[in-house]
């Protein structure tokens, strides 16, 4: 079982070497570009709680971790496979 932790990357032992930080920051640009061009109800949403997190001082990986199981159903409405694949990664390895 201990093989298994090391093989994918004990995220509880350090995130060093994971890039966390520029991963969520590419995630949230992501966010940010779908939400320009979405109708989704999910937009209101995001705008609330990006403002929430904005007036808490919280960072972005911060929020990706909170907001995981919401950016995952709106990146499956919009069909965006790659964030999709990001979000998976953070959720994985950085949250």
């Amino acid at each position: 079982m201990a093989s298994q932790a090391a093989d994918r990357g004990d995220r509880y032992v350090s995130f060093l070497g994971l890039d966390c930080d520029a991963k969520a920051d590419a995630m949230m640009a992501m966010l940010s570009d779908a939400m320009r061009t979405s109708s989704s109800q999910w937009v209101g949403y995001f705008e609330q709680k990006l403002a929430e997190n904005h007036k808490m001082g919280r960072d972005n990986l911060y929020f990706v971790g909170s907001q995981v199981n919401a950016l995952s159903a709106f990146f499956e409405e919009e069909g965006d496979e790659e964030a999709l694949s990001l979000l998976s990664e953070l959720e994985d390895k950085c949250c």
